[in-house]
């Protein structure tokens, strides 16, 4: 056992892409307690690893978020959000939040949402006033509501591997992704006077308000129709997937007129290449998962935690504090790949609702896609905009204290979690 936690840390301090990290820990692992007939077995656990249905809507959703992105959805929701609240003091900045929630219902991904504003709204802050390491501040702050607000690709790995509802972890994710918005417009309000943020412009009038609504009401119909579609029981999260590409192709190339057959091959490309990664990562984790499962580690911190105390509330901050450290060092997907088998028994021990426990281990990782050294949303602003990675991680604290409140409050208050999903029947 030792020698492969000596080998995980050591490839992942050299660098090496985790998939293969996790892949060459667990044959590691294999070779150690059964020699070569146990890692023959590897092939058939990444296989095994994969063989879920609900993986299916991965792909799927990523194509859909790239079709709507590139028929310039993103400008259009972002001139929405802009009607919206932009008349307030740091109008953009509430902007910036507002189109993150929209756009959330699209793509469910952080570094879509990233990518695209860094490309967008970033330039257009600071042409307005603002500096450049606060508008990528603001932007990483709203991406994380991307993977929170459903659709989210996490939802979906944890909820197939775990066994739990996607579509109950869909309708609990709705209300923590406004949270986050708000507490983080908030935080703009609050501090908009000391930072000498923009004033913005006047109030919209209502025939402006209902020409941008009008305007953009094929946007604001995607994310409705698969949550309609999932939370309403019509369809599994798969189909509903493949009918936001047939929505987004229909909006791209029929209406909008601004997606061509070329780059249908690129955003497919793209797709795939997103997936694979995805996939390589969940497959070579499978491997190590069953070695953890062999060797009773799940079982082995179960017990650790419990001998710190038996207080549910007390395990569950050790849980949130494992969560956020391993998270600042490790891809998300490998780290929810890694922990939640180990964690999910926990929660359920101590009497956890599964889509309770499956929302706070998501929201939970997903801050750390913006928390250094290895926040994913800080690298792609980063390299999109040029701004140094220190300067947006200091210029992000208020944020992430902020998120951090969201996340307590989600994790000691079940009600307020599971009130959506209740209402909904899950």
């Amino acid at each position: 056992m030792i020698l492969v936690i000596i080998v995980f840390f050591s490839l992942i301090l050299l660098g090496m892409p985790v998939a293969y990290v996790m892949g060459i820990a667990g044959l590691i692992g294999l070779l150690q307690i059964g020699g070569e007939q146990f890692v023959a077995m590897a092939p058939r656990r990444m296989f095994a690893g994969l063989d879920l249905f609900p993986f299916l809507a991965m792909p799927f959703f990523i194509l859909a978020g790239e079709i709507m992105n590139r028929s310039g959805i993103t400008r259009r929701l972002v001139e929405l959000a802009d009607v919206l609240v932009g008349f307030l003091r740091g109008g953009m900045a509430h902007s910036n939040m507002v189109a993150s929630v929209l756009f959330a219902g699209i793509t469910g991904a952080a570094t879509a949402d990233a990518a695209a504003f860094g490309n967008t709204l970033v330039p257009a802050m600071v042409q307005k006033g603002y500096t450049r390491s606060f508008a990528c501040a603001v932007t990483a702050a709203g991406s994380i509501i991307g993977p929170t607000i459903p659709p989210s690709t996490l939802m979906v790995i944890y909820g197939s591997i775990m066994g739990v509802s996607i579509a109950g972890l869909f309708a609990a994710g709705i209300l923590p992704g406004l949270l986050i918005a708000l507490i983080c417009m908030a935080v703009i309000a609050i501090f908009g006077k000391r930072w000498n943020l923009p004033k913005g412009g006047e109030r919209p009038s209502f025939k402006r308000l209902w020409e941008a609504l009008r305007v953009n009401v094929l946007a604001l119909v995607m994310p409705v129709l698969i949550l309609g579609c999932i939370l309403g029981g019509f369809t599994t999260p798969t189909e509903a997937a493949a009918i936001a590409v047939a929505f987004a192709l229909f909006v791209g190339v029929g209406v909008y007129r601004t997606i061509t057959w070329h780059d249908l091959y690129g955003m497919l490309a793209r797709t795939a290449l997103i997936t694979g990664v995805v996939f390589l990562i969940i497959a070579c984790a499978s491997i190590l998962g069953w070695w953890m499962t062999f060797e009773k580690i799940p079982q082995a911190i179960a017990a650790a935690f419990l001998a710190v105390t038996s207080d549910p509330n007390g395990i569950i901050a050790m849980i949130l504090a494992l969560l956020i450290l391993v998270g600042l060092f490790m891809d998300i997907n490998a780290a929810l790949l890694i922990l939640a088998p180990v964690l999910g028994p926990l929660t359920a021990s101590i009497g956890m609702d599964p889509v309770h426990a499956g929302i706070m281990i998501v929201l939970a990782l997903n801050i750390s896609l913006m928390t250094p050294p290895v926040g994913a949303c800080l690298f792609v602003l980063s390299s999109v905009t040029g701004e140094r990675m220190e300067a947006i991680a200091r210029d992000l604290l208020p944020f992430i204290a902020a998120e951090l409140a969201i996340l307590l409050l989600i994790a000691f208050w079940p009600k307020l979690t599971l009130f959506i999903p209740h209402l909904l029947g899950f």
